[in-house]
């Protein structure tokens, strides 16, 4: 078990005053088995009302307007998070069990795909290539594998409503765009996956008490009569580096912020993660 204490400050710079913003956050952690979120704040400066709610995914979501005039916003969001590495799953299906109309009517969402995930069929021949002869637990996996090893982790080629086809011809994007690619083949070959966001101390066992620059992150997790969490830009298991924000279908699902403003000018918008290991 480690405990991570997180700090993410987003901040938005606009060419002109703004009149007033209308946004939503999704930037709280969850507490789950093997995560525990110890404390949690999330404080935006300027601000003149908040609310707070889950949404149908479960996402603890604070929602906040600005109603004064305002050339800049600050959302400050930090987190004292325990969290483990990652039980095996309790139960594990075949894939007649998987193919259940019961199951199949009870992941209905996370086996339907999204603009961001449809696979293209060159991807979906890759993965059935990769998983034959292998039960679902060790397909997803493989299909994961299989997805990295043709990708490139390239920052910038994407954005983050690239649809999934656009990254399979780049064979190139980020945390995002890999997990959205295995999200579609999983879905293809019947096994239901769902999108998770968070954040990723880059480094297993870094140093307590070292604070470095961590990254919002993007994997996914599966189900075979469980939940399984992987992260496959990563090709690791998630685990006592990750902490879960958000699960739903795609990115779009799980946007850590999301709003409008009224104001004629452009903005500018710099994130920074900073972690530290504390245990």
């Amino acid at each position: 078990m480690s405990r991570l204490h997180v700090v993410h400050t987003s901040t938005f710079r606009y060419t002109a005053p703004v009149q007033a913003s209308y946004n939503e956050a999704r930037m709280t952690p969850v507490s789950q088995a093997g995560q525990t979120v110890v404390s949690s704040r999330l404080v935006v400066l300027p601000q003149t009302w908040s609310h707070e709610y889950r949404d149908y995914w479960g996402t603890a979501v604070t929602a906040f307007e600005v109603l004064v005039p305002h050339e800049s916003m600050v959302i400050r969001a930090e987190h004292v998070v325990e969290v483990g590495e990652p039980t095996p799953p309790r139960q594990v299906l075949d894939w007649d069990g998987l193919a259940a109309p019961d199951v199949r009517d009870r992941m209905a969402e996370f086996l339907a795909d999204t603009p961001t995930t449809t696979p293209p069929p060159e991807l979906v021949e890759v993965a059935r290539a990769a998983t034959a002869g292998l039960r679902p637990a060790e397909a997803a996996v493989a299909v994961c594998e299989a997805v990295r090893d043709r990708v490139e982790y390239i920052p910038g080629v994407t954005a983050v409503h690239t649809p999934a086809t656009e990254a399979w011809a780049a064979r190139a994007g980020v945390c995002q765009d890999v997990a959205h690619l295995a999200l579609g083949a999983l879905r293809a070959l019947g096994i239901p996956a769902r999108y998770v966001s968070g954040y990723l101390h880059p480094t297993r066992g870094g140093e307590v008490g070292e604070t470095v620059t961590g990254e919002s992150h993007a994997w996914v997790e599966w189900w075979v009569g469980d939940w399984v969490a992987y992260d496959p830009t990563n090709r690791v298991p998630a685990g006592a580096h990750h902490v879960v924000l958000a699960r739903g279908r795609s990115y779009d699902d799980v946007a850590p912020l999301r709003g409008v403003y009224a104001g004629a000018g452009s903005q500018e918008l710099d994130v920074e993660v900073r972690i530290t290991r504390e245990s």
